[in-house]
């Protein structure tokens, strides 16, 4: 199995296409091109032309050079999703690799903050009675209290208290998912990844 550095835009049209929890990239990819079998690496168009697939139709072209060749190939880029959800993007596999509960819990809310960029200062109004749980910097969760444990949620200018119990990071998880606007189901769900 090799490995590759992708973007984050590619990324989340990736996964914006996860039909199924835990579905791999390398699923997904095959599908959206619609290679078949384990070496089938031939797609039955023409080389010149672009791949065509029915995602065409909710995606815009843009012509660019092949990293792995010297041949035009079609970049497909997204539009924006009107509704983003992090169900889009959360992968139970990746999930599963991350370290203990703190790994896990940083990855979703890491998941949470590329879904939802811009509504993400929503977090900072989750606290506890006595307890400031997220913050913009590691000082402000420091000075806030003892003991906080303070980790960066990735790519992100956000930080989160991690010394808690699993039962309270749930709860945390639960209420993030509330305040950027899931239903209470899908809330469970996100806090039930832990």
């Amino acid at each position: 199995m090799k490995q590759i550095d992708i973007d984050d835009e590619l990324y989340q049209y990736i996964a914006s296409n996860t039909q199924s929890i835990g579905e791999s990239a390398s699923t997904i990819l095959r599908r959206l091109l619609n290679i078949h079998g384990d070496n089938d690496l031939a797609v039955r168009e023409k080389p010149e032309q672009p791949v065509k697939h029915e995602i065409a139709k909710a995606t815009q072209a843009t012509e660019s050079t092949s990293l792995f060749e010297n041949k035009k190939s079609t970049t497909v880029t997204p539009l924006k999703q009107a509704h983003a959800s992090v169900f889009n993007i959360l992968n139970k596999e990746e999930l599963a690799m991350q370290k203990g509960v703190v790994g896990r819990f940083l990855f979703i809310l890491s998941a949470l903050h590329r879904t939802h960029k811009t509504d993400f200062s929503a977090v900072l109004d989750v606290q506890g009675r006595d307890r400031v749980y997220f913050a913009t910097s590691k000082e402000a969760l420091v000075n806030s209290g003892s003991s906080m444990n303070p980790k960066n949620i990735t790519d992100s200018e956000y930080w989160v208290m991690t010394n808690s119990n699993t039962t309270r990071k749930k709860m945390m998880l639960h209420e993030v998912a509330l305040g950027l606007g899931y239903s209470a189901e899908q809330a469970e769900k996100i806090r039930d990844y832990l």
